[in-house]
């Protein structure tokens, strides 16, 4: 099993076609360093794909996932990077709105 400790997102898109190399690229110019156990998200423009690159320690994975219906829910019309919980990153691998999950989802009286 591979090890995560955070879960970022990158709220700009990137190319799909791009590969290991270009992800991980992305991923040092967005965040400044590809840090050991840590995730990092992105999706194309229409967010229906998404694509996952996570350090391990010694080398880093690539996976991608595509969504048959619908799209992921991701932040627009904002520059920089979240980061996600583990139960907002399963929300949103689902394609629900992981937003509301944590805290964000507290109704409190005002």
């Amino acid at each position: 099993m591979i090890k995560v400790e955070a879960v970022w997102l990158a709220v700009q898109p990137l190319d799909m076609r791009a590969g290991t190399e270009a992800a991980l690229a992305r991923v040092v110019g967005v965040f400044g360093a590809a840090h050991p156990h840590h995730a990092y998200l992105f999706a194309n423009r229409r967010a229906n794909r998404m694509k996952v690159l996570v350090h391990d320690g010694i080398g880093v994975w690539l996976a991608a996932r595509r969504l048959n219906a619908g799209k992921f829910v991701w932040p627009a019309g904002t520059d920089g990077t979240l980061q996600l919980t583990k139960p907002q990153f399963d929300a949103l691998v689902l394609g629900l709105p992981w937003q509301r999950i944590g805290d964000a989802g507290i109704i409190r009286v005002i």
